[in-house]
């Protein structure tokens, strides 16, 4: 084989490989290290959950009880039903006889205004009666009664953004497994840039800071423009190594309902990604560099093994890397509840960072985004 061709694939199989070593060794490290603490503080701090609604009615009825009864001595949920236009009144209105801690903040559809979710945060926010506000959404469902007292003994002095982490529920199948394998994914390097103090996003399914920063930071004024954003860019802009911690302890983490269908999965990373180009430059090269490793890496792999050229130098780069990666991942799985995916690994990182270049295609050529 042309000795320029063979150096031109290995090159940059092993420039990627020493890139994916420093994610691997360096960052992710950091959350395989993490003590995950089962001390429970039952602090006289009063909290406010923020929950947006549209067209949410069954999920209202089966979830928002198990919220209203929560392990915790004094708080309210603040629920923002946003322009429905099923019986989600008829609900809410039932649920806020029983408890007397909802308080409802209702917005019409008006026929010229056209408005995004962040709207829609925000009245709730204003709407709160209290300075811990602890974020999620309608097809969430807390762990345990103590989500809220595990979520707010982060705040501090200092803290005032505490990042959660929400898995997806186990159903079954590829699509379910590709949603869950890339929440893993997304979780792993949000909590691990938070531990190696460089915070860059947070999840909105189970997410706190405090009234003041947002009001004090102008809550979501330089990205309204943007339909998405209003956790992971809010997070971006606000949050250092000294006001974030994170929270994952399994009684804190939040279960939320994967989509069900690719399309509709594939709408909603669309979102998340139109979002995420306005990050911080640092941390949009940086996930950049991630992503352009991974690709390059198993592109180059596939194109030597296609060749026949060395197998069994590329095969020993890419089990000595696999190597690194399962040591370093199998207590993160454990921690982040998708122990079950530990197995199928090998198959979807190869799968995932062709995914992130089949999405990035995808959304060069795709403009319409909107709030459900």
């Amino acid at each position: 084989m042309n000795t320029i061709l063979l150096w031109a694939l290995f090159a940059p199989l092993l420039g990627s490989l020493l890139i994916q070593l420093y994610y691997i060794l360096i960052v992710h490290t950091k959350l395989r290290g993490f003590a995950v603490s089962d001390k429970i503080t039952r602090s006289k701090k009063t909290v406010s959950v923020i929950i947006c609604a549209r067209n949410e009615e069954e999920n209202l009825k089966n979830n928002l009880p198990v919220i209203l009864e929560q392990n915790h001595s004094n708080f309210e949920v603040v629920l923002v039903n946003d322009c429905s236009y099923d019986d989600s009144e008829e609900v809410l209105k039932e649920l806020e006889q029983k408890y007397k801690h909802l308080k409802v903040v209702t917005i019409k559809e008006h026929d010229r205004y056209k408005h995004g979710k962040k709207f829609a945060v925000t009245l709730g926010i204003k709407a709160a009666s209290n300075e811990h506000l602890i974020f999620t959404d309608a097809d969430c469902k807390p762990a345990s009664k103590n989500w809220l007292l595990r979520m707010q003994q982060n705040f501090s002095k200092d803290t005032e953004i505490v990042l959660g982490y929400s898995p997806y529920e186990k159903l079954g199948g590829f699509l379910n497994n590709l949603i869950r394998f890339e929440t893993f994914y997304t979780a792993l390097n949000y909590l691990s840039f938070a531990l190696k103090g460089d915070p860059y996003m947070g999840v909105g399914r189970n997410l706190a800071y405090t009234k003041s920063l947002f009001f004090q930071s102008k809550g979501f004024a330089s990205h309204m423009h943007i339909p998405s954003g209003d956790d992971d860019l809010f997070v971006n802009e606000n949050a250092n190594a000294e006001n974030t911690k994170i929270e994952i302890h399994p009684e804190a983490q939040v279960w939320s309902s994967p989509k069900k269908t690719f399309s509709a999965f594939i709408s909603q990373k669309i979102r998340h990604r139109r979002a995420g180009k306005a990050y911080k430059k640092k941390h949009k090269r940086t996930l950049a560099v991630q992503a352009i490793a991974g690709i390059l890496f198993y592109a180059s792999l596939i194109s030597l093994f296609c060749l026949k050229a060395h197998w069994e130098i590329i095969g020993g780069i890419y089990l000595f890397r696999l190597l690194v990666q399962l040591i370093t991942y199998y207590p993160i799985f454990k921690k982040l509840s998708c122990k079950d995916l530990f197995f199928w690994f090998p198959a979807f990182d190869l799968i995932y960072f062709f995914y992130i270049l089949a999405l990035y295609i995808i959304t060069l050529f795709k403009k319409k985004v909107q709030w459900r």
